[in-house]
C-alpha cells in the first residue's frame, strides 16, 4: 500500500501536467517556430529561404526578405554584402514586386561596379532584362541581355554569353526583328556547338524555324526543325519537346497548303497524355489547327463541335490570340459553306480578339477576309487594311532601327567602362607624371589660344571683306534656294495624293465586272473624286512652283472656300469668324501654307470620324500669339485613351516647323476642340494688334 503523503505527492504531479496540457492546447500558433541561427550569415540565409518559399503567404515571404535585407545592411563586407543583395533581387523578382525589386538590383549593380564583380553586374543586368521582358518592354529587355552578353564575352563565358544572344534573338522575334533576330541566333549556336549543350542548340535551332516560317521560308523551316530534333537524342525526357516540334512542323506544313501531312503531326501531338489538362493552351490551339487542316481536305464532319471546344478552352485561359485565330477559321469556314452571315459574325470575333491582342498581323488577315465578305463595304475595310499595314511597316523599321542603336550605345558604353577602369588604375600608378604632363598641357594650350586669337583678328579684317562681297551675290542665290525649295516640296505633295489614289483603285477594282446601278453611281462617285484629286494636285503644283515662301493673297478667302468644298460635300454647318482688323495675308508664306493643311486635316478628321453637325472656326491676334480654335458638336472621344494616328503625328509636325503649339479638349458625347497658337517670332509683323473681344473670348 502507498502511503497518504505518497500518493498526495502523485496526485500534485499529475495536476500539474494536465494543467500544462491545458494551457498548451488552447494556445494558438500563430508564427512560424523560430529556427535557432548562429551567425548573421545563417540568419539572411534563412530569411532569403522563407521569401523564397511558394508554401508560404505572400505577406510572410515580403516580411522574411525585408528582414534579410535590413540585416544586410549591416555586413562590412562588399563581397558578401553583394551576393545577398543579388539574391534578395532575385526573390523579389519571382513575387513580382517591382519596387523593391528595382531598389534592391539597383544597390546590388552598384555595388558589383564598385567592387568590380564583372559577374554579379552581368546578373545584375539579366535580372533586369527578365523584368522588364515580363513587363512587355522589349527594348530595354534587349539593353540588358545585351549588356549581360557583353560581360560574358569580355569575361570569355560561352556559354553564359551564349545564353544571352538567345535571350536577345528571343526579343526581337518577338518585335518582328528577323534578321537581327536570326543573326544572334546564329552566333549562339556557334559558341554553343564546341560545348555540346544539346539543349540550349535544341531551342536554338527551334527559334531558327520559327523565324523562316514567320518570313514563309518553309523549307529552312521545316529543316531547322528537323534539326533540332536531332539535338533531343542526348537529353532526358525530351519526349514532350519532340512533340512540340513535331506540332511546329505541321504548321509549317499547314501554311504550305500541305494539309494532308499536317493532320498526322497535329493529332499526334494531341494524343500525349494529360495535354488537356497540363498544357491547355497548347492542346486548343493545336485542336483548332487541326479542325482547320480537316476542313481544308473536306473533312467536314463534326468540325464545328471541335471548333467550339477549342475556343472554350481558349476562353476558360484567357487566350485571346488563339480565340482570334479559331474564329478567323471558322469564318473562312463559313464563307466555303457560302453562309455569307456567319462568316461574318465569325470574321467581326476575329476583328475583336486580333485588335485586344494588338495582334496586327491576324487583323491585316482579318481585314482582307472582309474585303470578300462583305463588298459594301470593300472600299473602307481596303482603306483601313492600307492605313494599318503602313502604320506597321513604319513601327517595324523603327524598333529595327532602335534594336540597333541599342546593341551600338551598349558596346559603346562597355567599352567606356573598361577604359574608365584602365583611366584608374594609370591614375594610381603616374599620379605625379600626369600632374606635370597637365602642366605643361596648360602651358601649351595657353600658348596656342594666344596664337589663335591673333590669327582670329587678322582672319576676321579678311573677313570683314569677303562678307561685304558675299552680301552683293547673296541675294540672287537666296532666290535660287527658294525656288528648288518651292519644287522639292511641290514634287512632295504631288505625291502625297497618291495614297489616296491607291485606296479608289482598290476599290474600282472590287467594282470591276459590276454593272448594278449601286456600282454605278459608285464608279460615278469615284470618277468625280479622281477629278477633284486632279484638280488640287494641278493647283497645289502650280502655286508651290510659281512661289511657295511668297505672299499667298486672300488668305482668308481660301479658308473659306475650303470650308464651302466641306459643306458641299458633307452638308455641316461651318461658322468662320476671324479678325478683320489684322492683315492676314502678311503671315510668311510657309505659316500659310501649314495652317491651311492643319485646317483641312482637321476638317477632315471632324468629317470622317466626329459625326458633327455643327463647325466653328476662329482665328484671332493677341498677346504677341496667332490663336486658331476649331470646335465641333460631334461624338468626341477619351484624349488619354485615343492612339496619335498619322494625320495628328503630320499635325504635330507641321506646328513643329513653325513653332507653334496645340491642345485637345474633347469628351465622349460632348464634341471636340483643338486650339493652336503660334508666337509672333515666327511670323512677319502684322499691321494690326487688335482683336475683338468677342473673338477673344471664344478662342
Amino acid at each position: 500500500m502507498h502511503s497518504p503523503i505518497s500518493l498526495l505527492k502523485t496526485i500534485l504531479i499529475i495536476f500539474f501536467l494536465s494543467y500544462l496540457l491545458l494551457i498548451s492546447c488552447k494556445s494558438e500558433v500563430i508564427e512560424k517556430p523560430k529556427i535557432d541561427v548562429t551567425t548573421k550569415a545563417d540568419s539572411i540565409s534563412y530569411w532569403i529561404s522563407e521569401g523564397r518559399d511558394i508554401g508560404q503567404s505572400l505577406d510572410f515571404r515580403k516580411q522574411s526578405l525585408l528582414d534579410a535585407y535590413l540585416s544586410i545592411q549591416s555586413i562590412k563586407n562588399d563581397t558578401l554584402q553583394a551576393k545577398y543583395l543579388s539574391q534578395v533581387s532575385a526573390a523579389y523578382l519571382s513575387l513580382d514586386d517591382s519596387i523593391n525589386f528595382r531598389n534592391s538590383n539597383t544597390e546590388t549593380f552598384n555595388l558589383a561596379v564598385r567592387i568590380n564583380d564583372s559577374v554579379m553586374q552581368a546578373e545584375s543586368h539579366w535580372d533586369l532584362a527578365d523584368y522588364f521582358s515580363d513587363k512587355a518592354v522589349p527594348d530595354s529587355a534587349f539593353y540588358h541581355f545585351a549588356a549581360a552578353q557583353k560581360i560574358y564575352n569580355g569575361l570569355k563565358d560561352d556559354f553564359m554569353a551564349a545564353r544571352m544572344l538567345y535571350n536577345m534573338a528571343n526579343v526581337q522575334a518577338d518585335v518582328k526583328d528577323y534578321t537581327g533576330s536570326e543573326i544572334n541566333t546564329i552566333s549562339a549556336i556557334e559558341l554553343l556547338k564546341p560545348l555540346r549543350k544539346d539543349i540550349y542548340l535544341f531551342y536554338c535551332y527551334n527559334l531558327l524555324g520559327s523565324i523562316s516560317l514567320e518570313i514563309n521560308e518553309y523549307d529552312r523551316a521545316l529543316e531547322y526543325y528537323e534539326t533540332a530534333i536531332t539535338y533531343l537524342d542526348n537529353v532526358e525526357e525530351a519526349g514532350n519537346l519532340k512533340q512540340m516540334s513535331k506540332n511546329n512542323i505541321g504548321v509549317v506544313y499547314q501554311e504550305q497548303g500541305n494539309h494532308t501531312k499536317a493532320i498526322p503531326l497535329f493529332k499526334s501531338f494531341l494524343e500525349q497524355t494529360g495535354l488537356r489538362r497540363d498544357e491547355p493552351l497548347m492542346y486548343s490551339r493545336t485542336l483548332s489547327n487541326l479542325v482547320y487542316s480537316r476542313f481544308k481536305i473536306k473533312d467536314t464532319a463534326g468540325i464545328i463541335s471541335l471548333f467550339n471546344e477549342a475556343i472554350t478552352i481558349q476562353d476558360s485561359i484567357n487566350d485571346i490570340n488563339g480565340i482570334a485565330r479559331t474564329h478567323y477559321n471558322l469564318a473562312e469556314f463559313y464563307l466555303e459553306q457560302k453562309d455569307t452571315t456567319l462568316a461574318l459574325v465569325h470574321a467581326h470575333e476575329a476583328k475583336i480578339y486580333a485588335t485586344e491582342s494588338n495582334n496586327n498581323q491576324r487583323l491585316l488577315q482579318t481585314l482582307r477576309l472582309f474585303t470578300h465578305l462583305d463588298p459594301k463595304n470593300t472600299y473602307a475595310y481596303a482603306e483601313e487594311y492600307i492605313t494599318l499595314d503602313d502604320s506597321l511597316q513604319r513601327e517595324e523599321r523603327r524598333i529595327r532601327d532602335k534594336f540597333a542603336r541599342i546593341r551600338f550605345e551598349t558596346n559603346e558604353v562597355l567599352l567606356n567602362n573598361q577604359l574608365l577602369a584602365r583611366q584608374r588604375q594609370l591614375w594610381i600608378g603616374i599620379a605625379s607624371g600626369l600632374l606635370l604632363l597637365a602642366i605643361a598641357a596648360f602651358i601649351i594650350i595657353n600658348q596656342i589660344r594666344r596664337n589663335q586669337k591673333l590669327q582670329f583678328q587678322r582672319k576676321q579684317q579678311e573677313s570683314n571683306q569677303e562678307i561685304f562681297n558675299l552680301l552683293l551675290s547673296q541675294k540672287g542665290k537666296l532666290e535660287e534656294g527658294k525656288h528648288l525649295e518651292q519644287r522639292r516640296v511641290s514634287e512632295e505633295l504631288h505625291d502625297s495624293i497618291l495614297s489616296q489614289m491607291l485606296g479608289i483603285r482598290l476599290v474600282l477594282t472590287a467594282l470591276n465586272g459590276k454593272t448594278d446601278d449601286g456600282a454605278i453611281t459608285k464608279r460615278a462617285e469615284l470618277l468625280k473624286k479622281l477629278q477633284e484629286l486632279e484638280e488640287e494636285i494641278r493647283t497645289i503644283s502650280h502655286e508651290l512652283n510659281a512661289a511657295s515662301y511668297q505672299k499667298i493673297h486672300n488668305f482668308m478667302g481660301s479658308i473659306q472656300d475650303l470650308l464651302e468644298s466641306f459643306k458641299s460635300s458633307s452638308k455641316i454647318n461651318f461658322e468662320f469668324i476671324y479678325d478683320s482688323e489684322v492683315d492676314w495675308d502678311q503671315l510668311n508664306g510657309d505659316i500659310k501654307i501649314n495652317l491651311y493643311r492643319i485646317v483641312q486635316e482637321i476638317l477632315q478628321n471632324c468629317v470622317k470620324h466626329a459625326l458633327a453637325q455643327n463647325i466653328s472656326l476662329r482665328f484671332a491676334f493677341f498677346n504677341e500669339m496667332l490663336h486658331f480654335s476649331i470646335s465641333d458638336d460631334g461624338k468626341g472621344f477619351d484624349v488619354s485613351k485615343a492612339k496619335r494616328g498619322i494625320g495628328m503625328k503630320n499635325i504635330a509636325s507641321r506646328l513643329d516647323k513653325i513653332g507653334g503649339t496645340w491642345n485637345i479638349d474633347s469628351k465622349i458625347g460632348q464634341g471636340t476642340k483643338i486650339s493652336i497658337e503660334v508666337p509672333r517670332n515666327t511670323m512677319s509683323n502684322l499691321k494690326s494688334d487688335i482683336v475683338s473681344e468677342d473673338i477673344l473670348q471664344n478662342v
